[in-house]
């Protein structure tokens, strides 16, 4: 046991991953950083991962198992926050899997860099070995540039919001009393950014050392329903949170992706979605009522923007025909 180095615990929800289970376990008990504890918080399974747990538990001392009723991912989540001993906290998906370097190499990072997180890229994988990706280069972010990062290239931008391709030094946690919203999806995009703000600067290592498992097909985003407004409630949120600490300059990007969200999630509320009438509506309302809010923001962004959240105001069936036609040219 590495006792010369600060201990680390790894806070893994655990729900109907019977499939997956040992495949993440047996990845973080061959990390080759060794002071750890993995919390293990069976969310109220009701496959054999409780059982799973247990046996982990009793096999090597740096399991430790939470059986609690089902209160979600980020009822999970807090539960091992709230029970962790380390002086800093990792988050792996259940049914996701890490190279074995992927703790010591972003605690070496937070090392070096001193910052408060430091964070990897992610591959996405079917179950297959982590490529093993060497190298020690990393960028740092700080600030309003490190807030604006949640706003880039789709791929880019995921590796910042989600929670679990980083490691955080525990205050971020127990200091603020930062917690995920209990009874929430998109408790990621809800959270992270209350993190950076605490954080002040990030550094991001060039390295893929996680696995996001993409075979799910229980996956949460996988299907469309109210639940998914949820996302727009945290980006609400998080437009509040912008205006009360001083990143205004962001306003543009964050309105404009809460509009283009609102756009997405119409089209993507077809017939066989319940309620999907009322759902549209609310959809079409709220992205009113965000031009109207933002007018001064959405004044900053392209003509061509602005001129077609107009048009899917006036028709969204006309606004999709002349999208679909521009995009086959």
């Amino acid at each position: 046991m590495e006792n010369h180095k600060p201990l680390i615990s790894v806070i893994v929800p655990v729900y109907q991953v019977e499939a997956w289970l040992t495949r993440c376990v047996d990845s973080l008990l061959s990390q080759t950083y060794e002071n750890l504890e993995i919390i293990l918080v069976d969310d109220g399974s009701r496959d054999a991962c409780p059982a799973i747990c247990d046996a982990y538990a009793a096999r090597d001392e740096r399991v430790r198992v939470i059986h609690q009723e089902n209160r979600g991912l980020s009822g999970a989540r807090n539960a091992g926050i709230d029970t962790a001993r380390g002086e800093f906290f990792a988050f792996v998906d259940s049914d996701d899997y890490v190279a074995p370097d992927f703790i010591e190499a972003l605690y070496e990072l937070i090392v070096k860099s001193g910052c408060a997180i430091g964070q990897c890229r992610f591959a996405r994988v079917r179950g297959e070995a982590l490529k093993g990706e060497q190298g020690d280069a990393y960028r740092m972010f700080r600030g309003e540039c490190l807030m604006e990062q949640l706003y880039g290239a789709e791929e880019e931008a995921t590796y910042f919001v989600v929670a679990w391709n980083k490691l955080y030094r525990s205050e971020l946690f127990t200091a603020t009393g930062i917690r995920y919203p209990s009874g929430r999806i998109h408790e990621d995009e809800a959270t992270t950014y209350r993190l950076f703000h605490e954080a002040g600067k990030l550094a991001f290592l060039d390295r893929a050392l996680y696995g996001y498992f993409t075979e799910n097909a229980g996956s949460i985003t996988s299907v469309f329903s109210r639940r998914r407004l949820q996302w727009l409630d945290a980006h609400e949120e998080r437009i509040a949170f912008f205006r009360e600490n001083g990143y205004e300059k962001l306003l543009p990007a964050a309105y404009r992706k809460l509009c283009d969200a609102c756009i997405t999630f119409y089209f993507r509320c077809t017939d066989d979605v319940k309620e999907a009438p009322e759902l549209r509506r609310e959809l079409k309302s709220r992205l009113g009522s965000y031009r109207r809010e933002g007018t001064a923001w959405i004044r900053c962004l392209p003509p061509r923007t602005r001129l077609g959240y107009r048009l899917f105001d006036i028709s969204p069936g006309l606004y999709k025909k002349i999208l679909n036609r521009m995009q086959e040219t």
